[in-house]
């Protein structure tokens, strides 16, 4: 494993890691909120499983992997502190991008995938990119429904969140946790609450992907409010490529794969190395 620090066009730079190296075919992983290796210890599984077997992995660390990351901006040369605490939605395309772009130099063949709020931030980037060349297929892992994800939000708490943003004081530290553990600025929190992201309730997005790929869930996932099987499924319903997509159900684990690190990376291994059966 070896570190890859890949800049974004506005500057920023985000820290992920490159598993392998000499393969031509990369599936990069875009993480969630607070999806760094500590907590989310499947990625060096899969990592380690991918490559030994001739596919290189990223793990794309994106702007909140952490609560708060240190790093320099490229263009502006200054020290700047990214992190869940100020995250912006609207970068999503910027920070796959940047992963993309990398990708783009080094790889004939590119699986983008991603993990639960990752997931969702592929589905908005793939709603409105659909250049396969640059993405050949995509790996849905856990998507997050954000609506339940924010249910324990009181309505005093958005009213809150809102009056700041339109004072023009949403980079203000909000005075609670959100969502009762993520500390943040009132602009993230109001990102959050914009639904740019609940992809997995609004479908307008889903109908719009034009790629083929894959949706893996596990079935005690908790992140689904009700029944995880059917949450997925009916994620894909709603997407063109439906009858074409392959979906997978990790048994007896939730949104992290617990005790199951192995069957989800070999699941990573067999949709990789079917697509390219059929691409020969």
């Amino acid at each position: 494993m070896q570190e890859l620090n890949v800049p974004t066009r506005r500057g920023s730079v985000l820290n992920g890691a490159l598993f392998g190296g000499k393969a031509d075919t990369v599936v990069i992983a875009i993480t969630g909120i607070h999806g760094n290796f500590y907590s989310n210890p499947f990625y060096y599984v899969i990592g380690d499983t991918l490559s030994s077997h001739g596919i290189d992995f990223i793990y794309a660390q994106t702007c909140d992997a952490f609560g708060k990351i240190e790093t320099v901006n490229v263009k502006t040369g200054s020290a700047e502190l990214i992190g869940s605490w100020n995250e912006r939605f609207a970068y999503t395309d910027e920070d796959i991008d940047a992963y993309l772009d990398y990708a783009a130099q080094n790889y004939r063949h590119v699986i983008l995938a991603g993990h639960s709020l990752g997931a969702n931030k592929v589905i908005s980037y793939l709603s409105r990119h659909h250049d396969t060349t640059r993405v050949e297929h995509f790996i849905l892992m856990s998507p997050a429904n954000l609506a339940h994800m924010m249910s324990g939000v009181s309505a005093g708490e958005k009213d809150f969140i809102r009056r700041l943003v339109r004072c023009g004081q949403g980079d203000k530290i909000l005075p609670f946790a959100f969502m009762g553990w993520v500390i943040c600025t009132a602009n993230t929190a109001d990102d959050w609450l914009s639904g740019s992201l609940d992809n997995t309730n609004d479908f307008t997005q889903l109908e719009q992907i034009t790629h083929t790929g894959a949706l893996i869930i596990g079935t005690y996932d908790k992140f689904t409010e009700g029944d995880p099987s059917k949450f997925l499924r009916t994620i894909n319903d709603h997407m063109p490529t439906a009858a074409a997509n392959k979906l997978v159900f990790i048994e007896r684990t939730g949104h992290t794969y617990q005790q199951k690190h192995r069957e989800i990376a070999d699941a990573l291994l067999s949709l990789a190395t079917d697509w390219a059966t059929a691409r020969a």
